[in-house]
């Protein structure tokens, strides 16, 4: 079944490059290639025509070719060579007029490098056709980020219930990177954030060396990566007294999450979502303390699209995995945030995240 899955994907990709007037067009972001093939290298690009496909890879790659994609159409580069001539050689019998490129993410350098070795073809620039696809998840796309959920809570879970109160940040870091393989994952998504006190008012600061002593709380974001498809939650420890400003600011932080998951539904758009939760921020009066969008799509990487902020007004549709993460930041006090991850259902959301989220419950006896 995992198998038919990538010659739905061309089929539907296919659609979407006729509507955008494109005959063929040259995958090159390494997810994409792997949402529509299923390989797991790198360096490779996937060029889609009307009726065929052909993956430009490497020698380091021949038997996981075979692996991953039995009976895909394959050209393997020489060593040295650059992927602008590769290309021109795989490309050479099938001849196409218009090339669709993904300038999303394909730099200027290399789309100059194409333009020279494929001079008989005009290259036009593609929006996103693949991240459309992309953010719409399946059944075993959903069930993967489910694991990579309870891999992400068994993990918080664990370190959470032997964490030192004179542990550093880093060391923090490190522990998560640990308990999540223990239960199951390929390693974390990406570096845990773990800021104590006034640094966790930087929304994506870096675990440091600095000491979790003496920090009335502890903001902590993390996320597992099952196989492909990858978790992102926010919480935190309290590990003081909580105090009456703490007490507030998180009040209202939670009420804009509650509100926003509250507000998905099929229908409802990305900017009507992060409104909400917006609205909230502001009318507590914190609403300049709110730097960043509400959330976004997860799947094969951390970041995906649909972006929940104040400008995208894409309507969200079942099957869609979203973050929702309203923060509030105070320079020299402390930023935060709680996040959750939220799937759209037929009639509204499930919240896939079930961490407890009173502030009592994240109390720490150090």
């Amino acid at each position: 079944m995992v198998m038919d899955r990538y010659p739905s994907r061309l089929k539907r990709l296919r659609s979407l490059m006729r509507k955008a007037g494109l005959p063929s067009l040259l995958v090159s972001h390494t997810s994409n290639v792997t949402y529509l093939t299923g390989f797991t290298g790198d360096s490779s690009y996937l060029w889609v025509g009307s009726s065929e496909e052909i993956l430009i890879s490497d020698g380091r790659y021949t038997t996981q070719l075979e692996e991953e994609c039995p009976g895909l159409r394959v050209h393997l580069r020489k060593v040295g060579e650059r992927m602008a001539s590769a290309t021109s050689t795989a490309l050479a019998a099938v001849k196409p007029a218009t090339i669709g490129i993904e300038a999303g993410t394909m730099t200027v350098a290399v789309r100059d490098e194409l333009a020279e070795k494929l001079p008989k073809a005009a290259l036009a620039a593609a929006a996103d056709l693949v991240e459309q696809l992309r953010q719409i998840k399946d059944k075993e796309e959903i069930a993967s980020i489910r694991v990579a959920v309870e891999q992400a809570e068994r993990a918080f879970r664990l370190v959470s219930a032997g964490v030192r109160g004179d542990a550093t940040e880093k060391q923090i870091a490190d522990q998560f990177e640990a308990a999540l393989r223990h239960f199951g994952a390929t390693g974390s998504c990406f570096p845990p954030i773990i800021a104590a006190g006034a640094r966790s008012a930087l929304p994506h600061a870096r675990a440091s060396e600095a000491s979790i002593a003496g920090a009335e709380f502890v903001l902590i974001d993390w996320g597992a990566r099952n196989g492909l498809y990858v978790s992102d939650l926010t919480r935190l420890w309290v590990t003081a007294k909580i105090s009456p400003k703490l007490e507030r600011v998180y009040r209202v932080v939670f009420e804009a999450n509650r509100a926003a998951i509250a507000a998905i539904r099929p229908g409802a758009t990305a900017q009507q979502i992060d409104a909400v939760a917006r609205g909230v921020i502001h009318d507590a009066g914190f609403g300049a303390n709110f730097t960043h969008g509400l959330g976004h799509g997860i799947g094969l990487d951390v970041h995906e699209e649909p972006r929940l902020s104040s400008t995208n007004q894409r309507p969200l549709e079942p099957g869609m995995v979203l973050t929702i993460e309203p923060g509030v930041y105070l320079p020299g006090w402390g930023g935060v945030r709680l996040e959750d991850d939220v799937l759209v259902t037929k009639s509204g959301a499930e919240v896939l995240s079930t961490l407890p989220k009173s502030l009592e419950s994240m109390t720490l006896n150090l």
